[in-house]
């Protein structure tokens, strides 16, 4: 007899690894692998979360009503299409797991997070990578890509791992090209780092239209990644859907109360911003005097490229030596790249230096 087998497309996939945060040696790491933010998360958060400790014999409130609520008062939406998640991968796994079967294709940008691929070919789908340009997703290879089979489109805006991102015209242009049954996630993990004139999150087009939705994070520029908390807002018909999947209990108490202390938090929030609009373009200045390229950023990292896959290897290996960890992305198709996370002042000279030194020996 056959011993049990999986569903289609499980054993397709290369499961995810994350961001390294060991350092060789007993090193103390400086972990610039997971675009993290510097500053931690807001005190007010982190006394929010504390003050849940005596109170985990208790089940969170499974609609995350206060989150919601708090969420709805910071942008000025509906809070009953608001839905809160264990981070924003479990909204993503939940949408290919709600609209996503076998023989159904999913597209997304051939650099596009990792868990696009994953959460497809775990629903039995099949993932379509569209080739990008410059780095950035390009709107016409995505649309020549889909078929009456697309059941989903995944759109990072700006995009993790190269820090591209279309400008608001071009994802209208996207979302205009596609099917009334294919629908369009906006994943924008990044947003609130962004300073473009140019540059929608989304909340006007998943208000607008009936098969769009945007997913965000508290991962990011909150800094309560620990807590893997993430909400998507939705049409109503897409989040009754999503409530109906969901686990009951899928967002904890200790991160509910965080992430209502963190939206409060504003000035913690503009002073993340304000470290980053400083460093972001200073790392990539000084990384490109020293010969390497970095593609343009808006979000909180930088891809740098160098000139073989064996010299971005080795420039790894001589950052680890020295407790600095970075990314690699040869998991996204970037072999001869590292994403660097923008970090305190001290870490982001440390970098520049030890890659200085690198580049001195090459």
């Amino acid at each position: 007899m056959a011993n049990p087998q999986p569903q289609q497309g499980i054993l397709d996939i290369s499961p995810y690894v994350p961001g390294e945060s060991e350092a060789p040696g007993g090193l103390k790491p400086i972990k610039l692998s997971s675009n993290e933010t510097p500053l931690g998360p807001s005190p007010r958060a982190i006394a929010a979360f504390k003050a849940l400790g005596e109170h985990l014999d208790r089940y969170p409130d499974g609609a995350a009503t206060a989150l919601r609520n708090a969420i709805a008062r910071q942008y000025g939406l509906d809070p009953g299409r608001i839905v809160c998640g264990c981070g924003s991968d479990e909204l993503i796994n939940l949408l290919a797991h709600a609209y996503v079967g076998p023989g159904d294709e999913v597209v997304y940008s051939e650099h596009g997070f990792l868990m696009y691929k994953i959460a497809t070919l775990s629903s039995g789908g099949k993932p379509v990578a569209a080739p990008e340009r410059g780095h950035r997703a390009d709107v016409d290879a995505m649309l020549a890509r889909v078929t009456p089979r697309t059941k989903l489109v995944f759109l990072a805006n700006p995009n993790n791992p190269t820090g591209t991102y279309l400008p608001h015209d071009e994802v209208r242009r996207l979302h205009a090209g596609l099917p009334r049954h294919t629908l369009l996630v906006l994943d924008a993990a990044y947003s609130e780092y962004v300073r473009r004139n140019d540059y929608e999150a989304g909340l006007e087009l998943v208000a607008t239209t009936e098969n769009t939705v945007m997913t965000r994070t508290f991962s990011k520029i909150y800094g309560l990644a620990a807590l893997r908390l993430g909400w998507a807002y939705c049409p109503a018909a897409v989040a009754d859907v999503l409530n109906r999947v969901r686990g009951p209990f899928n967002v904890s108490a200790p991160a509910i109360a965080a992430g209502v202390a963190a939206l409060e938090d504003k000035a913690h929030v503009e002073t993340a911003v304000a470290h980053n609009e400083k460093w972001l373009p200073w790392v990539t200045a000084e990384v490109e005097k020293l010969g390497l390229k970095v593609t343009p950023s808006i979000g909180n990292f930088v891809l740098i490229h160098f000139p073989s896959d064996k010299a971005a290897a080795s420039a790894d290996e001589h950052l680890k030596a020295r407790g600095i960890i970075l990314r690699r992305v040869a998991a996204y198709g970037l072999p001869s790249c590292l994403r660097m996370t923008i970090g305190t002042e001290d870490d982001n000279r440390k970098v520049v230096a030890a890659l200085a030194q690198f580049m001195g020996r090459s």
